[in-house]
C-alpha cells in the first residue's frame, strides 16, 4: 500500500538558520541507508520535510529497518500520495485507506487536517469535520475521540495530498557527521561498540583504533573487531578501522614494570596511540567503553591515570551505565552476540592476577621509565605497521 515515507525530526527544527545545515546531512544519511536496501529510492526535502520515495518494488519491511538506523529520524510515516487535490478523491482515497490499514474498525479516531496551500477552499477545521464525516458514515464501528484516540489520522494538503496515520520511532539524536569526528578505541567486548554507538547518536563520525595481540590473540579475534565495527556502522557510516600490532609493546611492559600495575601502564600506551591516529586524522577527542568501577582499570583513580596521557577529550558515554544496562543497548543494536563470542582480546590475555585499583599516578610514572630504552621506538614501530581497513555495514 506505500511507496514513499514522510521523514520526522525532533532536534534538528530548533536549529534556527542552521537548520538547513543539518536537514542535507541527514539527507545524506538516509540516502546512505537506502543503498542498502533492494530497490531505488528518491530522498528530497520539499516544504521544510523530508520525503522517502520508492522507484520501483521494494521490500517494505527491509526499508523500515533501514531507516531505523538513522540518527536523527525522530518518526517514519509511511503514506500515500495523491496529485490530484480534489476534495471528492482526497475523501476516496482516505476511506480506501483507512479501509486497508485497519481490518478491525471497532476504534476510536480523529483527523488533523492541515493545509500549507491557503488557497484551498477548505480551511483545516473544515477539513477536519468533512473527512471525519465522511469516515463515520462509511465504517458504522468508527467513534470519535478528540483526547485519547486509537488512530490519529494526518491529511496534509501542500504541493501534493499525503495521508498518513502510523509513525514509527526512528532512533532520535544528531544526523551523523554534524559534530566533528572522534577516534575510538574498539575492543572485542560489550562496552565499546555501545560508546560509540552512543556518540554517533550526538552527530559524531567515528574512526576506530584496535590493538592486536598476535600470536597471543588469534586473526578470529581480529575479525570479530571488524564484525562488531560493521554493526556499528548501520547507525554510524562507513568505519575507518586502524589495528595495530601491539604484542612487543605488551611484552615489554610485561617483562619491566611491576604486574599489578599492567593494565594501567598498556591502557596508557593504547590511549597515547590512539591520540596520535587521532590527530593524523583530524579527529577531536577519543571515545572509550569505560565505566565507572566496572573493573580494576575504570576506578577514579585509574582512569585518573589514563586520562593523563591525553591532551585531548576523551568522552565516555558509559561512564554511568551499570553492565545490564550496557547489555541492553547492545542487544538492541546487534553487536550483543558478537561480542560474547570467545576471542580473547589483548587486555584480557595479559591481566594481571591481582591488579592495581587506586593506583598512584607518580608511581606508575616512575615505573614507565623502565620503558626509556625500548618504548619509542616499539611505538613508532606500530604506528608505521598499523593497517587501516575501511568497515562498511552489512
Amino acid at each position: 500500500m506505500y511507496s514513499s515515507f514522510l521523514i520526522k525530526y525532533a532536534e534538528i527544527g530548533i536549529k534556527g538558520k542552521n537548520r538547513y545545515l543539518f536537514e542535507n546531512a541527514l539527507v545524506q544519511q538516509i540516502k546512505y541507508a537506502c543503498k542498502r536496501c533492494e530497490g531505488e529510492f528518491e530522498v528530497r526535502k520539499a516544504e521544510g520535510r523530508i520525503y522517502v520515495d520508492a522507484l520501483g518494488d521494494f521490500d517494505y519491511d527491509e526499508a523500515v529497518e533501514n531507516l531505523k538506523t538513522v540518527f536523527g529520524i525522530s518518526g517514519i510515516c509511511p503514506m500515500i500520495q495523491l496529485e490530484d487535490n480534489d476534495f471528492e478523491n482526497i475523501k476516496k482515497t482516505v476511506i480506501d485507506y483507512f479501509d486497508k490499514a485497519y481490518p478491525d474498525k471497532n476504534k476510536t479516531f480523529k483527523v488533523f487536517a492541515r493545509r500549507s496551500r491557503k488557497s484551498y477552499p477548505k480551511n483545516s477545521m473544515e477539513l477536519n469535520a468533512d473527512i471525519g464525516e465522511a469516515l463515520l458514515n462509511a465504517f458504522s464501528e468508527l467513534k470519535v475521540d478528540v483526547h485519547d484516540p486509537d488512530i490519529c489520522l494526518y491529511v496534509e494538503i501542500r504541493e501534493k495530498v499525503y495521508i498518513y496515520s502510523q509513525i514509527i520511532p526512528g532512533p532520535g539524536g544528531m544526523p551523523v557527521g554534524t559534530n566533528g569526528k572522534a577516534m575510538l578505541l574498539l575492543s572485542g567486548g560489550i562496552d565499546s561498540p555501545v560508546a560509540g554507538y552512543m556518540i554517533s547518536k550526538r552527530g559524531v563520525k567515528i574512526d576506530a583504533v584496535y590493538f592486536h595481540a598476535p600470536p597471543y590473540t588469534s586473526e578470529r579475534a581480529k575479525q570479530k573487531v571488524v564484525d562488531l565495527a560493521a554493526q556499528v556502522a548501520r547507525y554510524s557510516g562507513p568505519i575507518y578501522l586502524h589495528v595495530i600490532n601491539f604484542t612487543d609493546i605488551q611484552l615489554a611492559i610485561y617483562e619491566k614494570c611491576p604486574h599489578d600495575e599492567l593494565t594501567i601502564i598498556m591502557r596508557r600506551y593504547m590511549m597515547r596511540i590512539a591520540q596520535t591516529i587521532a590527530e593524523e586524522t583530524e579527529c577531536l577527542g577519543l571515545i572509550t567503553g569505560e565505566s565507572i568501577g566496572q573493573v580494576a582499570s575504570q576506578t577514579m583513580h585509574s582512569l585518573a591515570c589514563t586520562n593523563d596521557v591525553c591532551t585531548m577529550p576523551v568522552y565516555r558515554p558509559c561512564i554511568g551505565l551499570d553492565k545490564q544496562e550496557i547489555i541492553s543497548i547492545s542487544e538492541k543494536i546487534g553487536t550483543y552476540e558478537t561480542s560474547i563470542l570467545p576471542f580473547e582480546d589483548c587486555c584480557t590475555i595479559f591481566v594481571a592476577k591481582h591488579p592495581v585499583t587506586k593506583p598512584n599516578l607518580s608511581i606508575i610514572k616512575r615505573h614507565e621509565h623502565n620503558l626509556d630504552e625500548v618504548i619509542d621506538d616499539l611505538v613508532k614501530t606500530a604506528l608505521d605497521s598499523k593497517e587501516t581497513i575501511i568497515v562498511k555495514a552489512k
